[in-house]
């Protein structure tokens, strides 16, 4: 019985450590999912909504999580067509599409609570810069797409009931237009852009630029438009038509 003893009391040692160590990488994985969970609700709770999105796959990442043969933009699309509808600031919702879409990208519509301004990075770390000298009560949320662009919020020029209220401008961008504005573009109403954090085919990613978090109250875009459009012809992005309203 002695014998029978020791060998029980080893096998539920042998079996305790094993728990341990099962237990480990998703305890890791936990903290990088409760990472992002906070960082999207709190971007909902900026008012910025929500709409799930694909993700890079396969080996290299340059395959998307959609079943589209030869995805143009992998990893950087909504799943539903429907996402303008779709998307929303509900955190149960949220919640719910993290829980069941652990790899999940998101996206956010611009041209309701929120436009955003989208430059080369170094227009945009130029304007930063000027800005923290002459006012920084003008920049809000900041994210860095990767190391290529710097993606502005902005309060919204809206969607009005009265079309005649609607003033275009020639950066406004879409999705399909992005390679005919490679200096600055401006994502409103039919636009979404990648929320933090996302991943990007390349292995980069979607994230605030520290202390330029969704918190951040959403500034008036026209004299952030011009700082911009001042940092994007520096660095030789002029655009190829007035960047003020038509």
């Amino acid at each position: 019985m002695a014998g029978k003893s020791r060998l029980s009391d080893w096998l539920r040692r042998r079996s305790g450590d094993g728990d341990d160590r099962a237990d480990a990488a998703p305890a890791a994985r936990s903290r990088e999912d409760l990472r992002r969970e906070d960082l999207l609700l709190s971007a909902a709770a900026a008012t910025f909504s929500l709409a799930p999105a694909a993700h890079p796959s396969g080996v290299s990442g340059y395959r998307c999580s959609c079943d589209r043969i030869g995805c143009p933009t992998p990893g950087m699309h909504p799943v539903s067509f429907a996402w303008a509808s779709q998307a929303t600031t509900d955190p149960e919702k949220i919640t719910h599409w993290l829980r069941g879409q652990p790899l999940a990208n998101f996206i956010t519509p611009t041209g309701s609570s929120h436009d955003v301004l989208d430059v080369p990075a170094g227009a945009g770390r130029i304007a930063l810069a000027r800005l923290a000298t002459e006012d920084a009560s003008a920049v809000g949320p900041v994210a860095s797409y990767s190391a290529e662009r710097l993606l502005f919020f902005t309060a919204t020029r809206g969607t009005p009931v009265d079309e005649d209220e609607w003033w275009p401008c020639e950066l406004d961008c879409h999705p399909e237009t992005l390679d005919e504005h490679p200096g600055l573009r401006w994502h409103c109403r039919g636009s979404y852009v990648l929320l933090p954090p996302s991943r990007l085919p390349s292995g980069d990613g979607v994230e605030w630029l520290p202390g330029h978090g969704p918190d951040r109250a959403l500034p008036d875009p026209l004299p952030l438009l011009e700082i911009l459009n001042d940092a994007s012809s520096q660095m030789g992005h002029q655009p190829e038509a007035a960047a003020w309203p038509l």
